[in-house]
């Protein structure tokens, strides 16, 4: 819903002079009472939520001193609070759903008991999750029959608990129902909504909020909605921030205290401009954000802790290998480009390097992440200058996934074309015949080009809850079995929590995703204790797999620890 917008902009263009405050809170895979975080140690919303989720009492290990709903709430001073719930919780059919009621009353009854604007309670409002369209005739998907089954019953659920308290509920299940009975497509996997879906949800949540009052400034509608989403990364990136271990989880110590609490409130501030730029927008006029950016607080200087290099190195030992009793000295260091680079390596016998590309040649070849080859022998690379994440005030990422191409056969690249910018730390990529799938934070994109040029003209969230805690840690290092389905490594520290349409799937530290894009399904395929952060997979003629990990040397035998995993267990 935060990614298109559309719910926003239709409630300020409702209330065009109001000055709305709206912050999207939705996380994937949340419950009533089972909010985790990989830089919170507990993952209960309230007291007493721990007795509703019992396959998840199991200790996951986050860390850190991250937020508490109730304490983001109170910062927030939440006045109107909407809460979409059932949907995962579906999932769980006849043996959940007392529990599921029980859990979504004792929300219902904390919420109400809080004054988080200081004043009085929130106005609570409960959303009920869609129903499920049926797309099995175009796409190796579930029919939604049974699963439709269940969310009617879910929503029924609320809808009582909602009566009980007296607070508002908002059926979205049989309205979209009577959506789906076109046989155009509403959603991209049968429960995700795509742009028209959320167009259709964002009218019909207003219009049971609202008493279906009138929009007041509708011809400004595309105006408010570039100021929403401009709004929403900004506070994307508060809430959800990518790197979050150095800001308030396990890494917080030695540096978080000096450099982040200073980006948090440069972060909020420009956050806030843009609460002002959508109040302009209203009017029919445009801020001048970069006016605005340049007077917020200024970041600290970080010290550096690089002390190498070609001034003032204090060197590097060197020990010839080849020479027994050989004596360890001291060499200057220094940064090798292209070939010189290429001269020290060392290779195993019967094998050689060369120089295929470099940043000499290709400035947009920049911390390069991974790379794969296609079939036409176009290399495709993944950069990341911009890592390990956005800082406030900078502009805006701008990674790339590029395609480098010996148009002249003599084995050196002398083409580049930029499949895809914009991007933020894409630390995994995977050709398909659909297009490319790639990492963003927590998100997995399909980028696709319609139109043959070379360059994406299409994006679509394919599936969002992946974690980016620690950014190097995300889903990584993607590789396509020999099926077509992509195996994602996913480090330590993380917890990721993807709504799918087959239901939750949630992977807690170290592991890997499969992700079988015929079926829209994603699995949690590998799960284990000492599985630091998995990067690199490799298949051999039989299908078998293989893996590697930046903490450890070993090549790792990855099926035998391919069995379905538990919450928060290796």
């Amino acid at each position: 819903m935060m990614n298109f917008g559309h719910f926003e902009t239709e409630v300020h263009l409702r209330y065009p002079k109001s000055k709305l405050f709206i912050r999207n809170m939705c996380d994937g895979g949340n419950t009533p009472g089972f909010r985790p975080h990989s830089g919170r140690i507990s993952p209960w919303a309230f007291p007493g939520a721990e007795q509703f989720n019992n396959e998840f009492i199991r200790n996951s290990d986050s860390q850190g001193h991250f937020e508490t709903p109730d304490q983001w709430l109170f910062r927030l001073k939440a006045d109107i609070i909407i809460a979409f719930f059932g949907y995962n919780e579906s999932f769980s059919e006849d043996k959940g759903l007392k529990r599921y009621e029980a859990e979504l009353d004792a929300f219902v009854i904390h919420t109400l008991s809080q004054s988080y604007n200081g004043k009085s309670p929130a106005q609570l409002a409960l959303v009920s999750p869609t129903s499920f369209q049926d797309l099995s005739d175009k796409f190796d998907l579930p029919d939604g029959v049974e699963i439709n089954k269940y969310l009617s019953l879910y929503t029924d659920a609320m809808e009582r608990v909602a009566s009980k308290h007296n607070v508002n509920f908002i059926d979205t299940y049989n309205p979209s129902k009577r959506w789906f009975k076109s046989t155009e497509e509403i959603t991209i996997d049968g429960f995700q909504l795509n742009e028209k879906g959320y167009r259709l949800l964002s009218e019909l949540i207003s219009d049971q909020l609202f008493t279906k009052r009138k929009r007041k400034s509708a011809k400004n509608e595309n105006l408010v909605r570039a100021a929403v989403l401009d709004k929403n990364w900004m506070w994307h990136n508060d809430f959800k921030i990518p790197n979050g271990v150095h800001v308030f989880g396990r890494r917080y110590e030695p540096y978080g205290p000096n450099n982040y609490p200073a980006e948090l409130a440069k972060i909020r501030e420009m956050t806030s401009i843009r609460d002002e730029a959508i109040w302009m927008a209203l009017r029919g006029k445009k801020m001048d954000l970069a006016k605005k950016d340049n007077n917020t607080s200024s970041l600290p200087p970080v010290e550096t802790n690089y002390k190498r290099g070609d001034i003032d190195a204090p060197g590097i030992i060197i020990v010839d290998s080849k020479s027994k009793g050989s004596t360890p000295r001291k060499e200057r260091s220094s940064y090798l480009y292209g070939d010189d680079a290429v001269r020290t390596i060392t290779t195993a016998p019967g094998y050689k390097i060369e120089l295929f590309a470099s940043e000499q040649e290709f400035e947009d070849l920049a911390n390069p992440v991974q790379l794969s080859f296609d079939n036409e022998g176009r290399l495709w690379v993944a950069t990341m200058p911009d890592y390990p994440h956005y800082r406030p005030g900078d502009e805006r990422p701008n990674d790339k996934l590029i395609i480098l191409e010996d148009t002249d056969a003599d084995g050196v690249a002398d083409q580049q074309t930029t499949f895809a910018d914009g991007l933020h730390l894409p630390v995994g990529f995977e050709l398909s015949p659909e297009g490319v799938y790639v990492s963003q934070g927590t998100n997995l994109i399909l980028f696709s080009d319609s139109d043959g040029d070379g360059r994406a003209d299409k994006k679509q969230i394919v599936l969002s809850g992946f974690d980016d805690h620690d950014t190097h840690h995300t889903i990584s290092a993607f590789c396509s079995d020999p099926s077509g389905a992509i195996y994602m490594g996913q480090g330590v520290f993380l917890h990721s929590n993807i709504e799918t349409a087959y239901g939750p799937v949630r992977g807690t530290n170290g592991g890997f995703f499969r992700y079988n894009p015929q079926r829209r399904h994603l699995e949690r395929t590998v799960q284990h204790e000492y599985l630091p952060n998995p990067w690199g997979i490799a298949f051999d003629k039989w299908g078998q797999n293989f893996f590697c990990d930046t903490s450890d040397p070993s090549i790792r035998w990855m099926m035998p620890g391919s069995i379905k995993p538990l919450y928060a267990v290796g």
